[in-house]
Formats: structure tokens, sequence, C-alpha cells
């Protein structure tokens, strides 16, 4: 069956762009996606994946090096040649180990020749692609830990059992989760780059399009996908674009000044808020085809970057994304 097209998904547009800002700029440090089950987190982010066009891999890598990337594997790769393979899309059960996740000794090679082998884990497969964890509340906060600090690297090392090895990791980190069962801590929390809160539809006509989208693609996915392959080509067009551009992006001292000022104003720990906003901002712009970042980029993004970053005041009810728009309602309009 094919996937649920990415255009194709009805509402939630501010999951739709922080996905695409993460694809232009993996660097960001990942999508946190809070909110009610069955809203679509899942099928935005593997729609997103299975949209990209596919990617060049060294054949038997386990790695998944780029052959425009000689000698960046510990491999060594028993391939000679390259082939296209689908953009990664790795799930990361909840019950999964170190050692799953990261790689370990490969035990049976060890046992049997005594050579000592690394075996790759999930951080290796996800690669160039996206890893997706559901319900990461519930994911041990020293795993969530570690696989914060590869998707901010963009590198795996591994030292344990005489082995020393260190290999590229670069994926968009998606977490998802209902936070009725349960919240990461603050200090986690900050070190996503973006976070969504997602809500169950209250209009009528999208939850009556949600059903009628949905029985047309278990009736045909094909067609269905087909029907939708014009949409989604423009957002390939797009995240390409943002791509390429990303690198020639200016941003003006007075964005930054702007940026400063409102992680100021919202009371915003550390500099970790005005570097995300920055390079949000920043992809957000590129993906729209500009030529530099406006404040107009920065403040639309400002909810994703910052919501997550605020600290709870039992004074205030009102919730971190209205602490943000009021913020910007008081000081740039």
């Amino acid at each position: 069956m094919a996937r649920f097209p990415f255009s194709a998904i009805v509402g939630q547009d501010e999951m739709k762009l922080a996905l695409l800002i993460a694809a232009v700029d993996p660097s960001i440090g990942g999508v946190m996606v809070f909110g009610d089950r069955g809203t679509g987190k899942s099928t935005a982010a593997r729609a997103l994946a299975s949209l990209l066009p596919p990617i060049m891999v060294m054949d038997g890598c386990r790695f998944g090096c780029s052959p425009d990337e000689p000698r960046a594997c510990p491999g060594p790769c028993e391939g000679k040649k390259a082939s296209k393979r689908a953009v990664p899309f790795v799930d990361l059960p909840l019950g999964a180990t170190e050692d799953r996740v990261l790689g370990s000794l490969d035990l049976e090679r060890a046992l049997r020749t005594g050579e000592k082998v690394f075996e790759p884990g999930l951080l290796a497969r996800a690669h160039r692609g996206f890893l997706y964890i559901d319900e990461i509340n519930l994911l041990e906060d020293h795993l969530v830990d570690l696989l914060l600090d590869v998707a901010a690297s963009g590198e795996n090392v591994v030292e344990r059992e005489g082995l020393s090895v260190r290999h590229k990791a670069r994926f968009v980190l998606i977490g998802s989760g209902n936070p009725e069962e349960g919240e990461l801590r603050p200090q986690l929390l900050d070190r996503f780059g973006l976070s969504v809160e997602v809500r169950t539809p209250r209009e009528i006509e999208s939850r009556v399009e949600i059903m009628r989208r949905c029985a047309s693609h278990d009736a045909d996915s094909e067609a269905f996908s087909q029907s939708w392959a014009e949409e989604d080509d423009k957002v390939l067009h797009q995240i390409a674009r943002g791509q390429k551009k990303l690198g020639k992006i200016e941003v003006p001292d007075e964005v930054l000044h702007d940026a400063a000022r409102l992680c100021s104003a919202v009371g915003v720990d550390g500099l970790r808020g005005e570097l995300t906003l920055m390079r949000a901002a920043r992809a957000y712009a590129a993906l729209k085809g500009a030529k530099a970042v406006k404040r107009d980029h920065l403040l639309h993004i400002a909810p994703l970057a910052l919501r997550h970053r605020l600290r709870r005041d039992v004074l205030d009810e009102s919730g971190s994304t209205a602490r943000i728009e009021r913020a910007i309602a008081e000081h740039f309009k």
C-alpha cells in the first residue's frame, strides 16, 4: 500500500511547517510533536520521508555512506558501486536498549573468529533520513539525552568492549507524545529545536474531509497517491529550493536584535532559544524563496522555536503560545 501523501493531510499546518523546516536544515535539532492521539503525527513524518527523492548509497555499506563522502565510513564498505535507496525512516521502539540504538560488538563474530567487529545500531540505519520516536515521553531519559547529542553533532561515537568507533549519523529527529501520559523533563525538551502542539480538529468540515481522504486512500492507495502527486511535487521542489538557498540566506543585524529582544521579553533561559530561532527563521526564509530573513519570518516561526523553552508561570495559566503571541503584539506591532 502506498503511503498517505504529505500534501493530502488535512490541516495541521504548524506540524507540517516544522517538518519542512527540519528537512531543509536538520541541524536545527529535531521536532517535538505533542498532542492528541490519532491526529496524524506519525503519518505526516512518514509521508515526508517517502516524498523525498532516493539517496545514493554505496552497495553493501552498513552505515549509509554517500559516494560523495569518501573515507567517511568506518566500514570498510563491501561494495564498489553505488545504488539508489529510499530515504531511511527508522522507528525507535520504546524497549530499545542502548546497544541497539548506538551499536555494539558483534558477539557472534567475536566468538566465532575472535575478531572484534562493530555491529551498527539504529542511528547508523537512520543516517541521512529520519529517526521517529513515538511516545518519546515514555522513553528513558538517558536514551533521549544520547539521541539529542547525536542529532546535534551529526556523529555517533561508541567506545566500549575494546572498540572505538566513530561514524556519521545525520538525521531528522522527530519525537511525538501525548501530554496526558507524561511530559519530558524541561532540560531535555529545551534541546529539541522545534515544538508543535497538535489538537483534534473541531471543525465538522475538516473532520468529514479527513474521513473522505482516508476512505479514498484505503480503497485505492496508488490512485489516491497519484491524484496528489502534483501537490507533493510542489512540496519536494520547495524543500530542494530551500536546501539549495539555505547557505546563501542573509540574517540582518536588525533581525538578530529582534530575536534577542523577543527571547528576553518571554524570559527564555540561555542562548539556545535565540540560536534556534535564528536557524529556523533562516530555513523558513529559504522555504519561501527569500534572499534574507525578515522580521515576518522570525515572528511567524517564533512559537515553534520558543514555546517549549519557557518557564511555567504559576500566576499565568494562558500557556506558552499565548505568552509569546502577547510579547509579539506588545513589542513588534
